[in-house]
């Protein structure tokens, strides 16, 4: 079945801590906010997270994006979270729904949501996750649950059903959206769509790839045999046929 671009009704958040990336994306009319975490930032060579983060929201005023909190201990979590949401207006603070121990950060997530934090709650893999998620937000607040869809696709579950799981849970905080996390193929995009997922993350090579949709496929097939042939020529390799 051939796919168009306009049929698409998911968020598309570009994941990554390139900044200049991170400035490319934010030019594209396709992405609608960003995503990073420590992790990433950290593999940049960024070496001030609070600068980084300042430095991104500064360029982009205006579309959400989350930066993460990365306390282990449930009181400065929430003091992180704090801090994080007063960068600006469009941040998300990132939280992840468990501490390292296991022990779910019910605590954090009611307490920020509560004074109105706008979170992105990380690293969720279940849909019990989802319903203790859901139980500690405030309706009145809204919020992000990222489920690791990609990572949960890796241990060869289907994630699809879960994820159908986890909406149903969110329709007792319509004021919080589900996230289809660490996307691993650019299909990803339009499964979460078709089932009704709110926002996906992606890197930037797929988000690029979306020049392609609708390309006619014999059209495609005879630019790659070019291209294979000019890789080809252009290497001075040989066979021999006599």
């Amino acid at each position: 079945m051939m796919r168009t671009l306009e049929e698409l009704k998911v968020k598309i958040f570009a994941d990554g801590a390139d900044y200049d990336g991170i400035i490319e994306m934010s030019k594209n009319p396709m992405v609608s906010g960003f995503t990073t975490n420590p992790s990433l930032i950290a593999k940049a060579g960024e070496t001030d997270y609070e600068a980084f983060a300042k430095r991104v929201l500064e360029a982009i005023p205006d579309k959400p994006v989350s930066f993460e909190v990365f306390a282990d201990d449930f009181p400065t979590m929430i003091k992180q979270g704090r801090a994080i949401a007063s960068w600006g207006g469009n941040v998300n603070a990132k939280v992840p729904v468990t501490n390292t121990k296991g022990e779910f950060a019910g605590e954090v997530i009611k307490t920020l949501s509560s004074e109105g934090v706008v979170l992105n709650i990380t690293a969720i893999f279940t849909p019990e996750q989802v319903e203790q998620v859901a139980d500690a937000l405030s309706p009145d607040t809204g919020a992000i649950v990222s489920v690791f869809a990609g990572r949960i696709a890796d241990t060869g579950i289907d994630p699809i059903p879960p994820m159908t799981e986890c909406l149903e849970i969110l329709k007792s905080r319509p004021k919080a959206e589900l996230l289809w996390a660490s996307t691993r193929e650019f299909v990803n995009i339009y499964q979460a769509n078709d089932m009704g997922c709110h926002i996906i993350t992606s890197p930037n090579e797929f988000i690029k790839k979306l020049s392609l949709v609708g390309k006619d496929l014999n059209e495609y097939s005879q630019e790659t045999v070019q291209a294979f042939y000019k890789d080809a020529t252009q290497s001075k390799f040989a066979i021999r046929t006599d």
